[in-house]
């Protein structure tokens, strides 16, 4: 199931044309109700990453702010204002497709997913179509880079 639903996280990653390429969906009782691209450049939003859009509208469709037994799937590890959001909203589970070293905090950078800190924990899956997920990121920055030349 995992990797059907992250699948449709990719394909909404691809959808972020001009913008880093990260797809996320909610899904609860095994439904997606709601997703997400990031969109930042867009709509000149520094919030509209595709973790956050994917929070609201699953909190709009279950009626509040607490997103229990839902689980988002994400291309990219989350960084800290999402996986803060993650936390906020209670989502049970998180699993995502490859990890961001240099801004990720769900265990790279750090870790506020299991902090002993903060009272709610989300159990995550990591390296789900990971090849997959990793070579949207590095296509992406490979053509940035080709066209600043």
């Amino acid at each position: 199931m995992d990797e059907l639903f992250m699948k449709k996280a990719i394909e909404l990653a691809k959808l972020s044309t001009c913008d880093v390429p990260v797809g996320a969906v909610i899904v609860h009782d095994g439904k997606i109700i709601a997703e997400g691209y990031n969109m930042k450049e867009i709509t000149k939003d520094p919030t509209h990453h595709a973790e956050i859009i994917a929070i609201k509208k699953a909190s709009q469709v279950l009626g509040g702010w607490r997103l229990i037994n839902c689980t988002m799937y994400v291309t990219l590890e989350p960084c800290a204002m999402c996986a803060g959001a993650l936390v906020n909203a209670r989502i049970d589970r998180l699993v995502i497709g490859t990890m961001d070293e240099k801004r990720g905090f769900c265990g790279s950078v750090e870790d506020l997913t299991s902090h002993p800190k903060l009272n709610h924990k989300i159990e995550v899956t990591k390296g789900i179509l990971e090849d997959e997920c990793r070579k949207l990121l590095v296509d992406f920055f490979k053509d940035l880079r080709k066209n600043k030349k």
